[in-house]
């Protein structure tokens, strides 16, 4: 297998002011999965694209293990793509649309047969190698396209949303198949998509871009409970942060009506003024007094094992109930409330983050 870093590495497309990637540092183990997440446009999938060889690097460079890939074609690479749309032969059947890319390599086809039997046993595709796509389910076209890749045995996967024309249930079970078979080969995989729930359960690492900038690499956790900016609070979570504009006091931070406490240290930290506190969904809870954030519910949304309340905070009404929500809390179902309850809202202790309220990034104790 093989590491892959990206140093530096830019892409510039021609009459663009801006650069689409914009000196991506990024190190991928060998054998890792990394998903590259970021709203659309943010360059997530240029990344792959130059990583593949479709895409020009014109600043920096691009290793697949020790080499220097910027002027190899992408035949050269041994790199195997999966798409969003399959990309498969209507003519041909499964077990041909597996083996063509051998069959190109002038493979002998013992050699293909055997390697297509045994990329279809891991991906339970046997019965259907003589079918042609247009009797397959969307879920078993992914896994034809899969099994394609698989069959080259390359050093590097690279995956671009391949499972957002799946339908919701599908994609559960297919992200769970691939992550599974991915741990299984122990492949180096970079995996692009904008669905922030399939880079959390799927990657080791996650890497999260913003207009052509690597905001933050870590792993899943880390960047739920720490992250490095408001971008990547906001965009990281389901239902995301809520953020809001807060004013340092001298006994914590203002936000409407409420102050909410802080440790001395973040206050310190914090120094005065303006801010945007960060508080997650399950951060807050529904208080039996007066004593915390006053709101009033715009929404209940009934999810079986949990809820979530949407409300507008009180001084907020004036904008009327459809106007966006200020805040979104997760509360057991059993609680009672309804549209257009006033509910009081309890930060629960130490859960607030504080950002920079003009930079954007978090003020750390």
């Amino acid at each position: 297998m093989a590491t892959v870093t990206f140093n530096e590495a830019s892409r510039i497309y021609p009459k663009s002011q801006r650069k689409a990637v914009d000196r991506l540092n990024l190190e991928i183990g060998d054998g890792e999965f990394v998903v590259l997440v970021g709203p659309s446009g943010c360059g997530k999938t240029t990344s792959l694209r130059m990583l593949a060889g479709l895409e020009p690097v014109n600043e920096g460079e691009i290793l697949i293990g020790d080499q220097n890939v910027n002027s190899l074609p992408p035949r050269s690479r041994d790199i195997a793509m999966v798409f969003q749309n399959y990309a498969l032969y209507p003519h041909m059947n499964v077990a041909q649309n597996m083996g063509f890319a051998l069959k190109i390599a002038k493979q002998s086809k013992s050699e293909i047969a055997d390697r297509v039997r045994e990329a279809a046993k891991i991906l339970d595709l046997e019965e259907y190698l003589e079918r042609k796509p247009g009797q397959l389910s969307g879920g078993q076209r992914q896994r034809v396209a899969m099994g394609r890749a698989i069959v080259r045995q390359p050093h590097v996967f690279l995956m671009d949303e391949p499972l957002s024309n799946l339908d919701a249930k599908l994609r559960v079970s297919t992200r769970s198949q691939i992550s599974e078979l991915q741990r299984r080969l122990g492949v180096t995989t970079l995996y692009v998509t904008h669905d922030q729930v399939e880079a959390m359960t799927m990657g080791d690492r996650v890497a999260v871009m913003k207009d052509g900038l690597l905001l933050q690499v870590d792993v899943p956790r880390r960047l739920y409970d720490s992250p490095d900016n408001a971008f990547v609070a906001g965009f990281i979570g389901s239902p995301a942060m809520n953020l809001l504009a807060g004013t340092l006091t001298d006994d914590g931070v203002q936000v409407g009506s409420a102050v909410l406490a802080i440790s001395r240290t973040l206050h310190q930290a914090a120094g005065t003024g303006s801010v945007t506190v960060g508080l997650r969904p399950e951060s807050l809870e529904i208080a039996s007094d007066d004593n915390g954030i006053n709101a009033v519910v715009t929404l209940v949304e009934q999810l079986g094992a949990e809820a979530f309340v949407y409300a507008q905070m009180a001084e907020n009404t004036n904008k009327g109930l459809t106007a966006a929500p200020d805040l979104i809390v997760r509360v057991d179902p059993s609680i009672a409330v309804g549209i257009r309850d006033k509910i009081t809202l309890r930060v629960k202790r130490d859960s607030a983050l504080l950002f920079d309220a003009e930079s954007g990034a978090r003020i750390s104790a």
